[in-house]
């Protein structure tokens, strides 16, 4: 599950070489060489294999990674990162599903256990061999308080993890929960060397301490506010993924005027989350192609007070019915996206029933614009002339937009907003630190999930979730995602995922914006790169090689 600091700015934001196209949208006729016209574009799954090896090449970051330590890699700088150096149990592909990686087999014999097999004949970066205790050690962190891991509620179910067998790791909860093992293909399932967790202490995973994993790079130097250096891992044991480029180097650029000037003049080789502004500039350059990538991420007005006029629902019903979500998408973004009702996308529901999907997408409250219903709302719950907090910062255009957007509506239905702008690094604490959200009523998010399941975003907002930022309580939700929880079937599953999400459409614990793809930039020297969400857990980089 994700929250978003520099994600919702960079991802909302946002001539093709061989492609596959999964999907395609053109929103007008055009392409978007005025800064009101919209862009074409289409959802692309993969571009041409890599003509051979190549020696080296460059993406550019809008930021530092916080931390690579597995259990608090939780944004896309970091998660962009990792999925090249260290690996999960699980391996979540570009398409959402999940196949075997440092697990090679799972095996759910009760309804409490998940027994995983480790597999044989795999080195961490230091020559040293994978064992069943380095994955109990590594997923034990996340249930030591000291550690404090961002991945903690993935782990809350969790009775024991112990080693079973010698290639065997047994995961026993206190009752059933699908979504534990759903959750082994992200960070949450990331395996580091026992060894180098002991001696590496509390510099584990920043700059001096580095990391030693397994995937198909090894962390090679971090130049602190400069660069990542990563290297070609020849003990690799996937084959099938064994790195095209001897190195490849993460330059972190936080002025995005600088990294989109970079990509056009083939200085830096790629970025994921491209400024939508910049997609003409970039296409005129002939310097590569601008690519758009399923996602999982929905952009939403975080509702994080419940106790002023925000935890009346219709007062939530009339701030979304007044806004022009359609105009918010197309200056924000270019028209690239569509407005939606609910908090997922349908690439996290491919394994629902159809009924479950009839019953999430379309058996639902709509709320097209509508300022007279609005208004009527707000009189009828008598808050007219109330000011709710609205908290941004200066990330990307689409913070800009939607926090005029939202005043603006505001404003149509006799309410005043006022903004408060802060640093990234505070609205970065917005999502983690309660006392930041103190008097704060709205704030925005482009929210992904970690796996591919819908149910893992309705799984946060049960009462008391951490991630339940408002602190909205519905019982019957509750007993819903409870039991939604504890079943296996994904078919029936999915069933209680659509009940979910239609009661969290009703009462409206965040408001919903729209949804976009991943656009990102692959430059004319490489190929190979998948557009995926999953390029945050997935060893994308071993997939580039020479053009």
């Amino acid at each position: 599950m994700k929250r978003t600091i520099l994600r919702g700015g960079a991802i909302a934001s946002a001539g093709l070489l061989s492609v596959v196209a999964l999907a395609a949208c053109t929103p007008a006729a055009g392409g978007g060489g005025g800064a009101d016209e919209p862009l074409d574009w289409k959802v692309t799954s993969t571009t041409a294999a890599p003509s051979g090896d190549i020696d080296s090449f460059t993406f550019a970051s809008y930021a530092e990674p916080y931390s690579l330590d597995y259990a608090y890699a939780f944004d896309y700088s970091d998660n962009q990162v990792l999925a090249n150096v260290c690996e999960s149990l699980l391996r979540l592909n570009p398409d959402f599903s999940l196949t075997p990686s440092l697990a090679e087999a799972v095996d759910h014999p009760t309804p409490t256990t998940w027994v995983y097999t480790i597999r044989q004949g795999v080195t961490f970066h230091d020559g040293t061999p994978l064992t069943a205790a380095d994955v109990v050690a590594s997923l034990s962190r996340h249930l030591d308080p000291a550690v404090g891991s961002s991945w903690y509620s993935v782990y809350q179910n969790v009775a024991d993890i112990a080693q079973t067998g010698e290639n065997q790791v047994t995961v026993t909860m206190t009752g059933p929960d699908s979504q534990f093992n759903l959750s082994m293909g992200g960070s949450a399932g990331v395996i580091e060397s026992a060894a180098t967790l002991a001696a590496k202490g509390s510099d584990y995973g920043n700059s001096t301490g580095g990391v030693n994993c397994t995937g198909p790079f090894s962390l090679t130097s971090w130049e602190s506010g400069e660069s990542i250096t990563l290297t070609k891992y020849d003990g690799y044991w996937d084959k099938d993924l064994a790195a095209h480029a001897q190195s490849m180097k993460f330059v972190f650029m936080g002025d995005a005027t600088a990294r989109v000037n970079a990509l056009k003049s083939g200085s830096v080789d790629g970025a994921w989350q491209i400024p939508l502004e910049a997609v003409p500039q970039l296409r005129a350059s002939g310097k590569g192609d601008v690519l758009f990538g399923e996602s999982t991420a929905v952009g939403d007005l975080v509702v994080s007070n419940l106790d002023g006029p925000l935890g009346d629902v219709r007062v939530r019903k009339a701030l979304l019915l007044a806004m022009d979500r359609q105009g918010m998408l197309q200056a924000a973004a270019r028209g690239v996206g569509e407005v939606t009702d609910v908090f997922t996308t349908e690439s996290v529901w491919k394994d629902a029933s159809d009924a479950a999907r009839t019953a999430a997408f379309d058996d639902i409250t709509h709320y097209d614009q509508n300022l007279e219903e609005a208004k009527k709302l707000i009189a009828d719950a008598g808050v007219a002339g109330e000011t709710l907090t609205y908290v941004t910062a200066p990330i990307g255009n689409d913070f800009s937009v939607i926090s005029q957007a939202t005043a603006a509506a505001a404003q149509s239905i006799g309410l005043k907003l006022k903004i408060e702008t802060v640093s990234p690094a505070a609205y970065t604490s917005l999502f983690s630190d309660p006392s930041a959200r103190e008097g704060v009523d709205l704030f925005y998010t482009s929210w992904y999930l970690s796996s591919p399941d819908a149910l893992e975003m309705y799984s946060v907002l049960r009462t008391g979730e951490f991630s339940n930022y408002g602190g909205w309580s519905n019982p019957e939700y509750d007993k819903v995602v409870t039991a939604a929880i504890a079943t296996d079937d994904p078919a029936a599953r999915s069933e209680l995922t659509a009940k979910a999400q239609q009661i969290a459409n009703e009462e409206l614990p965040w408001l919903p914006l729209f949804t976009g793809p991943l656009p990102m930039f692959q430059g004319e020297r490489i190929s190979g790169v998948s557009p995926s969400m999953a390029f945050l857990y997935y060893p994308w980089a071993a997939e580039i090689g020479a053009r």
